[in-house]
């Protein structure tokens, strides 16, 4: 189907430090991209450059280029050039445009993405009032309602009007996800979806994202520290660490044969049943001599820093 989303030679930069360091990487449409790493390593600043919600003191330079709207803001009288667009020279107006409908983002911690003085049903339809201000205020509410079944949460009619604090954490998630696709955006970034949540709900989160992406053929990039909850969703799964993508393969290929060192060591970090009690786990090496290594085909569909 082709990439959706396409990133090249993006560098990142906050004063003297260097956040993300030439990234190129691709998400194809109707696939979910893992983009995985420790804290630091720069994914999460990654998605918020595709976003444009960085402080307006990040440097950045290279291209993120998304596939132009094929119509699908035009519900709301907006369209945009069908055409590629290239995210980081689109206008603030422009981008905005964009936020919201074409691209949505689900962030981390839920409670403080709310707004706790105003209802869930109030929140999730003002993402859609924004985009489509002429909608009447019924079909407004209807597409609201809708939004909220399709995330399970429980008699949306009655809860419309309840708050943030009314809800548990994983429905506070849930209700976060419901904003981001109220308006069928065709690329949809999750930073961090469920490391709020117990591993029980997070289970479920993950669960319905699946069911989510089906249903509306949502192209996803996931972002998360864990590899354990990538392999769960991720079509393909990218490695970064200190700004640098380090591996890219298939999900089968990085967790059954991973190139590099720091993959591995990932990989190696993560307890499972067999894990023999007492025995250490893998230690992380520096790597501080990454960036001069090439980024390289080392089989097919298998590109690794190495």
């Amino acid at each position: 189907m082709g990439a959706l989303l396409e990133i090249e030679d993006l560098s990142i930069g906050f004063g003297p430090t260097q956040a993300v360091r030439g990234l190129s990487l691709q998400v194809e449409a109707g696939q979910v991209l893992g983009l995985v790493g420790e804290s630091g390593s720069g994914k999460s600043v990654t998605a918020l450059a595709v976003m444009r919600l960085l402080d307006s003191t990040a440097r950045m330079e290279g291209s993120i280029r998304f596939a132009g709207s094929t119509g699908h803001a035009a519900r709301g009288g907006q369209t945009h050039d069908a055409a590629s667009l290239d995210l980081l020279r689109l206008s603030s107006e422009a981008m905005r445009r964009l936020r919201g409908s074409d691209l949505a983002m689900i962030f981390q911690e839920p409670m403080t993405a709310l707004n706790p003085v105003l209802s869930v049903g109030e929140q999730i339809a003002e993402a859609i009032r924004v985009h489509y201000p002429q909608k009447p205020r019924r079909q407004v509410r209807e597409e609201t309602l809708e939004a909220m079944d399709a995330v399970a949460l429980p008699d949306p009619a009655r809860r419309f009007g309840d708050y943030p604090h009314q809800f548990s954490g994983g429905q506070r998630q849930r209700i976060m996800i419901a904003m981001a696709i109220v308006n069928r955006p065709r690329l949809l970034i999750a930073d961090e979806p469920t490391t709020a949540l117990d591993v029980t709900v997070q289970k479920q989160i993950l669960e319905l994202l699946a069911q989510l992406k089906e249903r509306f053929g949502l192209t996803m990039l996931f972002i998360s520290h864990d590899l354990a909850v990538v392999s769960q969703v991720a079509d393909r799964v990218a490695v970064m660490r200190h700004g640098l993508l380090l591996e890219e393969a298939s999900r089968e290929v990085i967790f059954r044969a991973p190139a590099h060192p720091y993959t591995r060591a990932l990989l190696g970090a993560i307890p499972t049943m067999k894990t023999e009690i007492g025995a250490p786990l893998a230690v992380l090496e520096r790597g501080s001599n990454m960036g001069s290594l090439p980024f390289r085909e080392v089989a097919a569909g298998h590109w690794a820093r190495i």
